[in-house]
């Protein structure tokens, strides 16, 4: 609140260590309120804006995705893939971890869901 921002927050992740938060814009901006900082892309050209972002539970890092599903690890959390080089039907609009086995999924406005290093279930 206050702050002029270059793009618009579009993302938001709880740091279960600090007990802090992070948001993220649309450039890849990050926002560190009580947790650490990790890194972020507002510097970088990005091809799609990003518009999501989850936290890792205890190793501490953090992940966002872009529109085009590309997806960027910082800190120590780790990265498994992207849809970034894939031709999609619909931009991909979130981004969820797999607290099992540390992977995540991203969701298509489509309602179609991509799996890295985490289980498939299907799609809607």
């Amino acid at each position: 609140g206050g702050q002029r921002l270059n793009k618009p927050v579009v993302g938001i992740a709880a740091d279960d260590t600090s007990g802090g938060y992070w948001e993220v814009a649309t450039d890849g901006g990050i926002f560190a309120f009580g947790a650490p900082f990790y890194g972020s892309t507002g510097a970088l050209f990005l091809n799609q804006p990003i518009n999501g972002m989850a936290a890792t539970t205890s190793d501490g890092g953090y992940l966002f995705v872009a529109s085009d599903g590309g997806v960027f690890a910082f800190g120590n959390a780790a990265f498994h893939g992207s849809a970034g080089a894939l031709a999609l039907a619909a931009p991909i609009v979130g981004l969820a971890l797999d607290r099992a086995t540390g992977g995540y999924w991203l969701l298509g406005s489509d309602g179609g869901v991509f799996a890295f290093d985490c289980p498939f279930y299907g799609a809607g």
